[in-house]
């Protein structure tokens, strides 16, 4: 059974849909009716996320349900079976479950932090709102042992390690090996230096149960702000350093040409937050999320079912990102010289 396809049927929602468009990531299929969007897990095994067998999707769609109702409630609604019986699919209808899929009420595309961004709209009114919703989001959210040993430095360099042992193929190809190294030598010996600054945070409360994802296609602008689709896949990725979520957000304002907006957001979230130190690990971890950000666009570009197109747009902005990436070492090793 085609079941992208068959989901591309109007006719297999609960709810009258005039049309279904279809958005693919390298982990999910997402469909896009009048009203509503319906995520479905790709069944693909990355090593940091295994979404292969029904009832890991499952799982992970509760998750993501749970985990999106911090900060989105009125948009994560339910979680759905696909349903087959007689040749049709449908959703939350009889018949044998398929798959699942997560239903959100859809969000105006055109009011998405990058779209506001791109048309030249985006001002610091928008940075205060976000920071106003974020500040007590992270007061609240889950800390304790459990979630402060994702802030220890042998955790955090395990987080950069992975991605270097997974890049360090594309190096030469995707990027040049000279800058893999230069990435790779300073979250090394900024982790080294700065062993003291790590631990000190975790004793400060700074390691929280975060958002994990926090850049400006995630952040809706409309009549609320809406900060949505956090990682629910695996707990190092969202367990951290409250500093590298907020300094996700600043990369992506760097990336898109917004330096003196990413800078104001770090800046009046410090103050606010009462976290001077965040100013100290900024280009750490914003170094970080640029090389991330590099890994996932090198994936897209190698993923076959992609379109080529598609492929070649993941390859250049990859490209992109990891030279971001060499940027923040660079500054990096100036300011810790």
């Amino acid at each position: 059974m085609d079941l992208t396809a068959a989901l591309l049927d109007p006719a297999a929602y609960p709810e009258p849909t005039r049309k279904v468009a279809l958005i693919q990531t390298h982990i999910s299929w997402v469909f896009i009716t009048d009203d509503f969007a319906y995520k479905v897990k790709k069944p693909v095994d990355l090593g940091f996320l295994n979404f292969t067998t029904l009832r890991r999707r499952h799982h992970y769609l509760q998750e993501e349900l749970s985990l999106n109702r911090r900060l989105c409630p009125e948009i994560y609604l339910e979680v759905l079976p696909v349903t087959a019986s007689r040749g049709r699919v449908r959703l939350g209808g009889p018949g044998q479950t398929v798959d699942y899929a997560l239903k959100m009420r859809r969000l105006p595309q055109e009011r998405m932090m990058d779209e506001v961004a791109d048309r030249g709209e985006l001002r610091r009114e928008h940075l205060d709102g976000i920071i106003a919703r974020l500040v007590p989001f992270y007061a609240q959210a889950a800390t304790g042992p459990r979630i402060n040993k994702y802030g220890e430095p042998a955790i955090i360099a395990y987080n950069h390690e992975e991605n270097f042992s997974r890049t360090e193929a594309l190096a030469g190809e995707m990027f040049p090996r000279e800058l893999f190294e230069e990435v790779r030598d300073f979250a090394r010996s900024f982790l080294s230096r700065h062993r003291a600054l790590f631990l000190r945070r975790i004793r400060e409360g700074r390691i929280r149960d975060c958002h994990g994802d926090l850049h400006m296609k995630n952040i809706c602008l409309a009549d609320h702000i809406y900060i949505f689709d956090c990682i629910e896949f695996n707990h190092r990725f969202r367990y951290g350093d409250v500093a590298a979520d907020i300094d996700f957000l600043a990369m992506d304002l760097d990336f898109h040409g917004f330096q003196d907006l990413g800078r104001y957001f770090v800046d009046r979230f410090a103050a606010a937050s009462r976290d001077p130190e965040l100013l100290q690990v900024l280009d750490f971890y914003k170094c970080y999320r640029a090389y991330v950000r590099g890994k996932i666009h090198a994936f897209t570009a190698q993923d076959p079912t992609q379109p080529m197109a598609a492929r070649d747009q993941a390859r250049e902005t990859a490209r992109a990102y990891f030279a971001l990436a060499g940027e923040y070492a660079e500054a990096g090793e100036q300011w810790a010289a």
